[in-house]
């Protein structure tokens, strides 16, 4: 057993980190320590009596008429309790503290079950009452380290009295069970100290009412009766004569006696009276709260019941967590075989706008003025079409239904299999999804994911994308930056040759052929063949982002990184896909699971193991 302080700062460092990971293992769904017996005797029985005001609770308990009170009042140091040879009517119990000691100790944690009242009149320990109270006296002849338990009969016919003693017999530390001739055998005094010996209790037996020196042959045999009966083994033993007026002054001697004693041995019937209150409170103190506490200490940390369980249940409730979330990702809640491939035309469209906007001085002014005068030429060409042809959608509304539609197969398919799941999975994951489907219909989820859909402005998504991609390309590779700005200033010399040469041979004025410059032939082309390679799956599962890239490895850069352009759209709207289906169906899921299944390898789980390893080194 280790020091008293080494164990009080071993109890508040483990206490704290008990309750960080408790709140780590929120996301677990264990039950809550509240009503664990280690964790209450951790927190209302370790912490608060191994601390800087140590301290122990004594309960005087026994059956009727034995002389409870004559001890209760030998242990308050003054006449407490009313002592009569007559079965006294205590109903609820009293407790005795030092007014320097109750500022340290929350009376309401020490004695759970009980509604801790301040004591005001000798009459309220006796009324009845059907709650539990305990009512609490200071005074200042009882001594700082000690909380001194004045309780009901156990042996009383009332079984309120019963429960009331076994929420006593919880809370103290040591138990002085007085006895006597007539009592020792009882069956309901049997019944409570079976108890007290399962949860190892240290017990003090005060035989009571002998007749001495005549009952120095008997009380052995009384006492092993006792014992063999309850499983009881008392740390110390006391005999008291049958003297009345000892007993009403308050001056009773108590007799210790060894035990237990060995089959040839007989008792010492020793003459030199000892001081019970002072043997608990100063001379045997630190040896009777090391012995007390050791009981709790062990319970803490046994590996069944204690502490090392909790883990276990931990680790095991923390590996089913892993095991749902491993069939959730396995299972690929969203997939679909090609994701839309943007238009072409839209991307040429705004690489065309990047490009006119890099273009500085002359070679600016140049394509700007050829670029106006080919859309003024081409202006009455563009309304003869728009009125004798059938009006067509735009490549980007175009590519919107076809995303859609794509969505929309997520979505089903994502759904379908969140109820297989549910239906067919591990117990914990069907907890899970049963919560998350509960009053979602797919209609509903569709009309939200419309609505989402509609909102997307498809060309600021695209302007973003091409912007982002070529000042990446600009800075990667200045080289062939400045090549082709070498290239278009180029184009812009001459193109008043090449413009009129087209319009002559009636080619200029219609649509894009006005500015076919190399430079922008060039990309164009790149694009032609980087769109007809795009494609791949988009895999959307508890919120991974996958999308497979087709961009062929022997191609050159500029082709690369065009291709490029397709495959991260692809991917970005792919992630909005799978925002989407955790902001409407999975929502908290992913992520609570992976927490969950994260705890057995956190740095809380890893602490708490550490410390009750060494509370178990220094217990042994």
């Amino acid at each position: 057993m280790p020091p008293a302080n080494a164990s009080a700062a071993l109890i508040d460092q483990l206490a704290a980190a008990v309750e960080a990971l408790d709140t780590a293992a929120g996301s677990l769904l264990l039950p809550p320590l509240e009503g664990r017996e280690w964790h209450e005797l951790l927190t209302r029985k370790l912490q608060p009596q191994l601390g800087s005001h140590p301290f122990l609770v004594v309960a005087v308990v026994g059956g009727t008429n034995i002389g409870k009170s004559v001890i209760f009042n030998h242990l308050a140091g003054g006449r407490v309790s009313a002592t009569s040879p007559t079965a006294s009517g205590t109903k609820h119990p009293t407790a005795l503290i030092s007014p320097d000691l109750l500022p340290h100790v929350n009376l309401g944690a020490l004695f759970p079950g009980f509604s801790v009242v301040p004591w005001e009149r000798p009459e309220q320990p006796l009324q009845e009452d059907p709650r539990h109270r305990l009512y609490y006296r200071t005074t200042d002849r009882t001594p700082e380290n000690l909380v001194i338990l004045d309780t009901p009969d156990v042996d009383s016919v009332a079984v309120v009295n019963w429960e009331r003693a076994a929420h006593l017999r919880q809370s103290a530390d040591v138990l002085i069970a007085v006895l006597t001739q007539q009592k020792y055998n009882d069956a309901a005094i049997k019944e409570f100290f079976r108890r007290a010996a399962h949860e190892g209790k240290l017990v003090i037996a005060i035989f009571n009412q002998c007749l001495l020196p005549e009952d120095e042959t008997y009380w052995p045999l009384w006492l092993q009766t006792f014992c063999t009966e309850t499983g009881v083994s008392p740390d110390l033993v006391y005999l008291a004569p049958n003297d009345r007026r000892a007993a009403e002054s308050n001056t009773l001697p108590f007799y210790e006696r060894d035990w237990p004693l060995s089959p040839d041995e007989a008792a010492d019937p020793s003459n030199a009276p000892h001081e019970l209150l002072a043997d608990l409170s100063q001379l045997k103190f630190d040896e009777i709260k090391q012995r007390a506490l050791s009981g709790a200490l062990r319970h803490v940390s046994d590996p069944q019941v204690g502490i090392p369980a909790w883990l276990r249940e931990i680790d095991r409730r923390s590996t089913e967590f892993a095991d749902a979330l491993a069939l959730l990702s396995a299972d690929r809640l969203a997939e679909i075989e090609r994701w839309p491939t943007l238009p072409n035309s839209v991307l040429i469209a705004q690489v065309r706008e990047w490009w006119r906007n890099q273009r500085e001085g002359w070679s600016a002014s140049v394509h700007g003025l050829y670029n106006r005068l080919g859309q003024f030429v081409a202006l009455p060409v563009k309304l003869i079409r728009q009125q004798t042809s059938t009006p067509t959608e735009s490549p980007i509304e175009f590519y919107r239904q076809q995303e859609w539609q794509a969505a929309l197969d997520v979505l089903e398919r994502c759904l379908d299999r969140l109820e297989r799941i549910r239906d067919l999975g591990n117990p914990l994951l069907k907890e899970q999804i049963a919560r998350l489907l509960t009053g979602v219909s797919r209609a509903d989820v569709i009309a939200q994911l419309k609505a989402a859909h509609e909102s997307v402005d498809f060309n600021a998504e695209v302007q973003r994308l091409v912007d982002t991609q070529l000042h990446t390309f600009r800075q990667e590779r200045p080289d062939f930056y400045r090549l082709l700005r070498r290239i278009d200033t180029a184009a812009a010399a001459v193109r008043p040759a090449i413009s009129v040469a087209l319009f002559v041979t009636g080619a200029g004025p219609f649509g894009d052929a006005i500015v076919p410059v190399v430079a922008e032939s060039a990309l164009q082309g790149a694009f032609h063949l980087a769109g007809e390679a795009v494609g791949g799956t988009v895999v959307t599962a508890v919120g991974d982002k996958v999308i497979t890239e087709g961009a062929s490895s022997s191609a050159g850069y500029l082709e690369a990184r065009f291709r490029q352009l397709h495959t991260t759209f692809a991917q970005q709207r792919a992630e909005w896909m799978s925002h989407q289906l955790n902001r409407l169906l999975l929502r908290d899921l992913p992520g609570e699971l992976v927490r969950a299944a994260e705890v057995r390898n956190s740095p809380e789980y890893q602490s708490v193991r550490k410390l009750v390893q060494e509370l178990q080194r220094t217990i042994t």
